[in-house]
């Protein structure tokens, strides 16, 4: 599981295993009883995972706080394959995918193919260091189209080679945000609307949450 490049790799690790509670005694001496448990140490922003509104606002709404129909709704995905390793998404981007979905956003959350993860996934350097840019126009473009919640499937919303983060800037002051990490993006191009599900874990002052993201396809 790739992190960011400024945050650690997690640590996922086994506990209990069934080889080792058999020493516990539990069940019967016929039918032993034994578990597994794995032990999990990670930051809240590796995997697939969603930024709350604190992550880059001080002021900002921790993920437990947030309402959970920040994180469902109707979706859309654009084809943005054209869009290359570390180059910019922009306005004209937008209007042409959105023009080649079908879907006019109005209120939707917007995840955005490039590719990106297909392309690069075993290339354990590119994947953390060539993920393409939201400009903050077409940030800007989505907000005036009511999108609230927009999905990426790099480390970022920001490219790795530039430290201003503009686009995670602006969504701090629109109060939106965005997943990232997200994956198999290709297979919701040309799907049309879908209802998209990315629920977080209710982390007290959570900065983000890891979530399990998922797309429910109409007939």
């Amino acid at each position: 599981m790739p992190a960011h490049k400024l945050f650690q790799s997690p640590v996922y690790l086994p506990a209990l295993t069934h080889e080792t509670t058999l020493s516990f005694g539990l069940g019967t001496k016929d039918d032993p009883m034994t578990f597994q448990t794995n032990y999990i140490g990670m930051l809240d922003h590796v995997g697939t995972h969603v930024d709350a509104f604190r992550h880059v606002n001080p002021k900002g709404k921790p993920i437990d706080q947030m309402p959970l129909d920040l994180f469902m709704g109707k979706a859309v995905c654009f084809d943005l394959q054209h869009i290359k390793d570390l180059e910019d998404i922009s306005v004209k981007d937008m209007e042409e995918a959105e023009t080649k979905s079908g879907v006019k956003v109005d209120g939707h959350i917007v995840l955005l193919c490039t590719g990106f993860h297909k392309r690069n996934y075993s290339d354990r350097k590119q994947i953390v260091w060539g993920n393409p840019q939201l400009t903050a126009e077409a940030t800007q473009w989505l907000f005036d189209k009511g999108s609230k919640m927009h999905g990426v499937e790099g480390p970022s919303t920001d490219k790795p080679t530039e430290n201003t983060f503009a686009q995670h800037r602006l969504c701090r002051d629109l109060g939106i945000s965005h997943f990232e990490w997200l994956v198999n993006l290709e297979s919701l191009i040309g799907k049309g609307e879908f209802e998209f599900i990315g629920l977080p874990i209710k982390f007290k002052e959570g900065s983000g949450s890891p979530v399990r993201a998922v797309a429910v396809l109409n007939d």
